[in-house]
């Protein structure tokens, strides 16, 4: 049996951009002096003179991003998602949420999977910060194939995005030929009749290993991949809850504020049904190998599959 092919969707970042760069000449890459981690070095490499480094100045950077907004640029800012989404939050929601301008937003290391750099780093309130932000729209995709079409999604789009990335590698789960990508549009992944799954990002490979793990249990669970926390995809998420009378999110992020209060905000609106939120339960993370860290906080299959039982009986 071939081995699973498993990339980083912070690498997927950096390729996507040089593939963009080299179409599009107002697309602009500033990064906070982390252009190494980031995959952002990249397209320094290609496009020299179209990557700024403003250092360790996130804010600042959000304000020159917005400058060059302004000036019909496409500006791209990279660093960490603590950093990007909340060191720099009152530049990302004054100079760029506020006015609507143009400037994407590209965090990488989100979520516990960032490891041993720890609770410090390891950011799981970015998608709550974000979303409360007017008119931000919110990607978090699941694989290389998803976070290359996200990227270009975001470049096409006019307005304010936020791009959601991770450092630990993560299998391709999405290189059908008939994958097609849709800022705003879930995809069902696999029909059930129990159940039905909400994941995003990382936590969508997971979630399909759980399903096959539930499946030998007698469990038929629906999994619906939301790469767009915002806007979501409303039409999928109540037809699917609707099909099957419970719901299960999960996400490599708080249960408060993301995935979860995003799909219970609209269930409890124009579907309710019982809810179970998967994710980090209002606590900081701790510093870990990264694949400990997933098991220790219930984020792999074997967790998964654990809480949506014990959620059904």
């Amino acid at each position: 049996m071939s081995e699973v092919k498993k990339i980083a969707t912070r690498d997927s970042y950096g390729n996507a951009l040089v593939e963009l760069g080299a179409e599009c000449p107002d697309l602009i890459v500033l990064d906070a002096d982390l252009a190494e981690a980031t995959k952002t070095g990249m397209f320094k490499k290609a496009f020299p003179e179209r990557h700024w480094d403003c250092g360790i100045a996130e804010a600042n950077m959000t304000g020159i991003a917005a400058g060059l907004a302004s000036c019909g640029k496409v500006p791209f800012i990279s660093s960490f998602a603590m950093f990007a989404a909340g060191r720099a939050y009152e530049q990302v929601r004054n100079a760029v949420g506020y006015p609507h301008l143009n400037v994407k937003i590209g965090a990488t290391h989100a979520g516990i999977s960032v490891g041993e750099d720890g609770a410090t780093h390891q950011c799981l309130e970015d998608i709550a910060l974000m979303r409360e932000i007017p008119g931000m729209v919110i990607i978090n995709p699941s694989d290389d194939v998803e976070a290359k079409a996200a990227v270009r999604a975001a470049y096409e789009y006019t307005g304010p995005v936020y791009l959601r990335f991770g450092r630990l590698a993560v299998p391709v789960i999405n290189d059908a030929p008939d994958y097609r990508f849709e800022i705003g549009k879930g995809r069902l992944l696999k029909e059930g009749t129990d159940v039905t799954i909400f994941a995003t990002g990382l936590e969508v490979s997971e979630s399909l290993e759980a399903v096959k793990l539930l499946e030998q249990e007698g469990i038929s669970a629906e999994l619906v991949n939301i790469h767009t926390i915002k806007p979501i995809d409303r039409e999928l998420v109540v037809s699917s809850a609707q099909k099957t009378g419970k719901a299960v999110t999960v996400e490599e992020h708080s249960v408060l504020g993301g995935l979860g209060s995003a799909v219970c905000e609209v269930l409890c609106e124009e579907a309710p049904v019982k809810v179970l939120r998967i994710g980090v339960n209002d606590q900081f993370g701790e510093s870990g190998p990264a694949a400990e860290l997933i098991h220790k906080y219930g984020l792999d299959a074997e967790g998964i599959c654990k809480k949506v039982k014990a959620f059904l009986n």
